[in-house]
C-alpha cells in the first residue's frame, strides 16, 4: 500500500494510502482539540482529494492517542468570546470545513476511540460512516459550561438520533458508551480492541474499489432527501439514475455480473 504525506501541520497529520485519503487529528497532548490551523487544514486536505487526478477516492478520519476529539481548543475559544466578529468568523470556518467533509462527493468514514464530546461528536456527525472503539464515549459537554452547541449539534443530532434522545444527551451532558451509541444510530460498527484503525481502513479499502460516481450519487441522494418531501426525492432519484446509466460503471458492473467476474470501475 502506497502512503504520500500532502499536508503536515502540527495539528492535523494527511496522508493518502492507496485510493484512502486519511486527516490524521495530531494534538493527543491536547486531546486532539480543534484550532483554527487544524480546521483549515481540514479544508486544505479535501481540497487536495477532491481533485479529479488525486487518486482518492475515500476519505478517512482518525486522530492521534487515547481520545478522538473533545472539541474546541479552549485557549482559542477563550480568547474569541468578547469579540463578536471574530467569533462569528471562527465558527463560519468551522461550518465551512465540517460541510466539507458532510457534502463531499467522497465518502467520508471516522474512527473514534476514547472521548468524543462536543465538537469531536459534532465532527463525527458530519460523517458518512463511524467505527467506534470498544472504550469510546460519546456526549456533549456545552450544558456543563453554560454553552449552546455551535458546530451543529442541535441540527445534525436530531436528524440522526431522534429528537428526546439528542436533548437529553445535550441537557445532561452525560456521556454514552460505544454499544449504545451503536444501538442508537451514533454509529455503524464497534471495532474490536485495538482493531480500530485496521477495520476502518479494511472499510475505506473496500468502498474505494465500488463506482465513485454511483456513491457520491448515493450519498447526495440520502443527505439531500431527507431535507424535502418523498416524492421530491424519488423523482431525484429517478433523474440520477438515468444519468448513472450514461456512464461507463453501470455496463461494466453489468458485464462483470454476466461473466462472474469482480467488476473493475473506472467512472
Amino acid at each position: 500500500m502506497t502512503e504520500t504525506t500532502t499536508v503536515s501541520t502540527t495539528h492535523v497529520q494527511v496522508s493518502r494510502r492507496g485510493a484512502v485519503g486519511v486527516i490524521e487529528l495530531s494534538r493527543p497532548d491536547k486531546f486532539n482539540s480543534m484550532s483554527r490551523a487544524a480546521l483549515t487544514a481540514m479544508q486544505e486536505a479535501m481540497d487536495t482529494f477532491e481533485q479529479p487526478d488525486s487518486g482518492v477516492r475515500v476519505v478517512l478520519v482518525q486522530a492521534q492517542g487515547k481520545h478522538f476529539c473533545t472539541g474546541a481548543d479552549l485557549e482559542e475559544f477563550k480568547a474569541m468570546r468578547g469579540d463578536t466578529a471574530t467569533l462569528e468568523d471562527f465558527l463560519h470556518h468551522v461550518h465551512r470545513t465540517l460541510g466539507r467533509l458532510e457534502t463531499s462527493a467522497l465518502p467520508v468514514v471516522a474512527a473514534a476511540q476514547g472521548l468524543a464530546l462536543a465538537g469531536g461528536l459534532e465532527m463525527l456527525l458530519v460523517c458518512d460512516i463511524v467505527f467506534a472503539a470498544s472504550d469510546a464515549r460519546f456526549g456533549d459537554q456545552h450544558v456543563q459550561y453554560g454553552l449552546v452547541p455551535a458546530w451543529g449539534a442541535s441540527q445534525r443530532l436530531p436528524r440522526q438520533i431522534g429528537l428526546r434522545r439528542s436533548l437529553d444527551l445535550m441537557y445532561s451532558g452525560r456521556w454514552i458508551d460505544a454499544q449504545t451509541a451503536l444501538q442508537w444510530g451514533l454509529v455503524n460498527y464497534i471495532a474490536e480492541d485495538g482493531k480500530l484503525l485496521d477495520a476502518a481502513m479494511e472499510y475505506c479499502d473496500a468502498l474505494a474499489a465500488r463506482s465513485r460516481p454511483g456513491v457520491a450519487a448515493m450519498k447526495s441522494l440520502a443527505r439531500e432527501g431527507l431535507e424535502g418531501s418523498l416524492d421530491a426525492g424519488l423523482e431525484m432519484e429517478l433523474n440520477r439514475v438515468l444519468e448513472a446509466m450514461a456512464g461507463p460503471d453501470p455496463a461494466e458492473g453489468l458485464a462483470a455480473f454476466e461473466a462472474r467476474r469482480t467488476p473493475v470501475f473506472k467512472g
